[in-house]
């Protein structure tokens, strides 16, 4: 079976609830999963000041070790319709492995938080799928196979692009069913593709 990293950057702790649904599906294919986050950027009174969540459980990744996997599933929330600088900072030290072509053939997807409905989701997907691309990764998002992205029920994140949920102005909401239900999805999605290539 295929070695899977859900690597993910959260202030709140939204993504880091998707990163573990993400991490939980893809774990269903039988594949085995690490859940690692990026470190922190901001100056920690600046993090403490403005209430981060700073008791993560999941280790800080290296970049180094990202060649290690077969898939490689990417969490961020969104800041101002692109990636985070966090993720950006960690994912801009690994010039080494894009020159060697490390990541070349590997599987990857993109997941994300936003405070509105509208506020950059499909955008900041985009952001980081640009760079799986440049990678060389091949990319699983999340199809419409996951219905419940379409329903009109209820206030829905989703998109063909990857799993979203929406956290509310204040980050008051946390991430619906329906919406962990579409990261597990997505994450056993990205393992059984993992699994067909390298299992």
């Amino acid at each position: 079976m295929s070695k899977v990293l859900v690597l993910y950057y959260s202030s709140y702790g939204h993504v880091e609830a998707l990163a573990d649904a993400v991490a939980e599906g893809a774990r269903s294919t039988g594949a085995t999963v690490d859940v690692k986050r990026v470190p922190e950027t901001a100056p920690a009174d600046v993090a403490k000041a403005a209430y981060f969540k700073l008791d993560q459980q999941a280790p800080v990744a290296t970049v180094a070790e990202l060649a290690n996997y077969d898939a490689i599933v990417v969490g961020t929330p969104t800041r101002f319709g692109r990636i985070s600088s966090q993720m950006a900072s960690f994912l801009d030290q690994a010039g080494g492995l894009w020159m060697s072509g490390a990541l070349n053939g590997k599987v990857g997807g993109a997941f994300t938080s936003t405070a509105s409905q509208h506020g950059g989701q499909e955008t900041t997907l985009f952001s980081i799928i640009t760079n799986l691309l440049h990678f060389g990764m091949t990319v699983v998002g999340l199809p419409y196979s996951h219905q419940g992205q379409m329903t009109l029920d209820e206030i829905v994140g989703g998109s063909p692009y990857g799993a979203t949920t929406i956290a509310g102005g204040q980050g008051q909401r946390q991430p619906s069913a329906i919406e962990l239900a579409g990261a597990r999805h997505q994450g056993e999605l990205i393992a059984r593709t993992a699994n067909k290539l390298f299992g």
